[in-house]
């Protein structure tokens, strides 16, 4: 079960995290989790570079080491990264000490300050501590955790592309913080929507950046 638009109720339950950006101009956030992936991460980035479009990367801190010349294009085309742990480690099933250690072990290749948990599940004594630690790459520095206001479904083997694609167009409004994933499994349906996506929105005026707080 998941959420495709996120309730207000889950935003209030946990203020400090980042559902939407606040923002006066007409822009969207669309991240991608997972990566950086052999197949997905090129086409997210021919893509993105088509409508000259930014984007911010939730990268696994294992796929970053097999794929590195993929992280480093990433960069170097001006999108944003972020943690998202070593492992892929669920927060809900996992010690404290075990999550921040692989949280840290990440940030050794992904040097930034944002940080989104996997499958978004994380304690609240979780959050404590990473919002207060100091990252080991730049001193006094405290994650900003990252959620999302619209989750595509691009993973939900049981939906098809149409209704990804749906999910976004139906639910995304000004300042939204749209989810995709550059992985295998989700493959096919983020290849349909993503430049639908793209295409809608451009055509409506809206600018597509990179998290940057």
């Amino acid at each position: 079960m998941y959420l495709v638009s996120t309730p207000r109720f889950l935003r209030a339950l946990y203020p400090t995290l980042v559902w939407q950006i606040d923002t006066q101009d007409k822009s969207l956030y669309l991240t991608f989790d997972d990566g950086p992936h052999e197949t997905a991460t090129p086409f997210v980035l021919d893509t993105l570079k088509q409508f000259d479009a930014k984007a911010t990367f939730f990268c696994i801190g294992k796929n970053v080491y097999q794929q590195k010349p993929l992280f480093e294009r990433i960069l170097a085309e001006g999108h944003a990264v972020g943690n998202h742990t070593q492992n892929h480690a669920n927060g809900w099933d996992t010690n404290n000490y075990y999550y921040i250690k692989d949280v840290q072990l990440a940030s050794e290749m992904i040097h930034s300050n944002l940080f989104r948990p996997p499958y978004g599940r994380i304690k609240r004594s979780q959050i404590k501590e990473l919002q207060n630690s100091d990252a080991d790459y730049e001193e006094n520095s405290a994650f900003k955790i990252i959620m999302w206001s619209v989750l595509s479904g691009d993973f939900d083997q049981k939906i098809s592309k149409e209704k990804c694609l749906k999910n976004v167009l139906k639910n995304t409004e000004n300042g939204s913080i749209i989810v995709f994933h550059d992985s295998a499994k989700a493959f096919e349906k983020m290849k349909y929507a993503l430049p639908k996506t793209l295409e809608h929105f451009s055509k409506e005026g809206f600018q597509f950046k990179a998290i940057n707080i």
